[in-house]
């Protein structure tokens, strides 16, 4: 991604009811850059997964920090970055595959990542156990 010309960094506590807080601060970052309606509901869900793993996987649903940094550029170009200190991912590669969950409740369908990588043009994942997890969403919006 070129170098980025408008920044927000914020944080907040691993509470599912920040899921919407996080959507509403990326509908609220993209709007100056006028995405059509389905490129902001594509990074508000892609976004809401990532927070939601955060939540549910890095912390277990228990207490600690998601933080989001988001970045545009005069390309259109979107990046934003979920990050947890959380449990970290053991198998990345694994984690990202169709239908894979550690959730054993049967309440995850283990289709998180695939969401991101639908709506997004690249998802990179970085995580290490037992410090935690940084997923890093880019997509370039279409010319208005």
């Amino acid at each position: 991604m070129k170098k980025a010309n408008n920044k927000l960094e914020t944080k907040f506590p691993a509470l599912s009811r920040n899921e919407a807080t996080a959507r509403a601060i990326v509908s609220a970052f993209l709007i100056s850059l006028d995405p059509t309606v389905s490129e902001l509901a594509d990074l508000k869900c892609a976004v809401s997964e990532a927070v939601t793993n955060a939540i549910v996987h890095g912390y277990g649903g228990g207490a600690g920090t998601v933080f989001m940094k988001l970045e545009s550029n005069d390309c259109r170009e979107v990046k934003i970055e979920v990050r947890d200190k959380g449990c970290g991912i053991e198998n990345v590669e694994e984690a990202m595959e169709p239908l894979f969950t550690t959730n054993t409740d049967g309440e995850r369908s283990g289709m998180g990542f695939t969401v991101m990588q639908t709506f997004c043009d690249k998802v990179k994942v970085k995580s290490a156990c037992g410090k935690g997890t940084k997923v890093t969403l880019i997509k370039k919006l279409s010319d208005t």
